[in-house]
């Protein structure tokens, strides 16, 4: 075998496996955003939940259960997705479950406290899902969440966002 023969050889193998690396990370990094981007909506749909039960709370006095479970459980894969103000936003958000259910469960506390508690964990919820919404979702899947949801649906929605903060 010649020299020539031999290099060429040696750049072709060169070059595939490169090729190949940048392949492979490409079609990594392409599913960790998809992972990231699904467990951020799985996020996004919990938080909304949560907004819908402090809401009815705040307007109505009636008290539901908060959940955590999925933001327990995909906190890792968001960590290392969002920005550090997103992440912060939506823990914000989670960590005001505690005054929830302070003002859930506290029957000493006095009636403005109480509204003043659940404005806040509302008003937390509020941001996280404002931060978080155009991040998971496309425009065109915005809009279509938006037009599938129903007219009751998104009263209540519209109306948990205008809750004012005072």
């Amino acid at each position: 075998m010649d020299t020539e023969r031999l290099l060429l050889a040696i750049t072709g193998a060169v070059v595939g496996v490169f090729g190949w690396l940048l392949v492979g990370l490409y079609i990594n990094r392409r599913e960790y955003a998809r992972r990231a981007r699904n467990a951020g909506r799985a996020v996004y749909f919990e938080l909304t939940a949560n907004q819908l039960v402090i809401f009815t709370a705040l307007s109505y006095g009636a008290f539901g259960q908060v959940s955590r479970a999925t933001f327990d459980r995909l906190l890792p894969e968001l960590a290392t997705w969002l920005p550090a103000g997103e992440l912060q936003s939506v823990a914000l958000a989670y960590l005001g479950h505690d005054g929830y259910e302070q003002a859930r469960t506290d029957s000493s506390l006095p009636e403005d406290v109480r509204r003043m508690i659940l404005r806040g964990v509302n008003d937390a919820q509020r941001a996280a899902l404002d931060l978080i919404r155009p991040r998971i979702f496309s425009k065109r899947e915005i809009a279509d969440l938006d037009r599938y949801a129903t007219a009751p649906q998104r009263a209540l929605v519209e109306a948990a966002a205008r809750e004012p903060s005072s």
